[in-house]
């Protein structure tokens, strides 16, 4: 969930991700070592959407309107062979990326007051983070690591609602994708 530290000011807090369990062996070590979420239960994953909803408003009529969402969407594979960049972040690239993006575009039109990453980009880019708030030389470090790892493939079939207590990222449901 990269563009702002789920670790702080997160109580309460929630967001819709894809889990990417098939990546845990390419990714974990370097994300132990290079992305605080990890430290705060946060399994690797695609973010569909951060922030959400605060806690308090996921009652049932909530969490059946995200099913309805999520399950017109249909599952897919998604492959990832290269790594990407933002400033002080390394992630891996999903292909393809439109699904992910179709998730997200879903989701906001139907809670519009979620923009993703509570606006502060333009542009919706998929992606699963492996370092954050590193410098370059780290960054290539970790990159030049990963690379005979790749790729990571998985299918897509749910999007999981994980929820900050103020310590820890728990799941709270998952909605399959039709």
């Amino acid at each position: 969930m990269t563009g702002n530290d789920p670790n702080t000011d997160q109580v309460a807090r929630s967001g819709l991700v894809v889990t990417v369990p098939e990546a845990e062996p390419a990714v974990r070590a370097w994300r132990d070592r290079l992305d605080p979420s990890v430290g705060s239960g946060m399994p690797a994953h695609v973010t569909v959407l951060f922030p959400f909803l605060p806690e308090g408003r996921l009652d049932g009529d909530t969490l059946a309107a995200i099913g309805d969402v999520i399950g017109r969407h249909k599952r897919f594979e998604a492959r990832f062979e290269r790594c990407g960049r933002f400033p002080g972040v390394l992630y891996l690239a999903p292909e393809p990326a439109t699904p992910f993006r179709a998730l997200t575009e879903a989701v906001v039109d139907r809670w519009p007051e979620t923009p993703p990453f509570g606006g502060q980009f333009a542009e919706i880019v998929p992606h699963l983070t492996i370092a954050q708030g590193q410098d370059d030389a780290v960054l290539d470090e970790a990159e030049a690591g990963l690379l005979d790892r790749l790729p990571v493939v998985t299918r897509v079939a749910s999007v999981d609602l994980m929820v900050h207590d103020g310590s820890r990222w728990r799941q709270r449901a998952s909605f399959a994708l039709g």
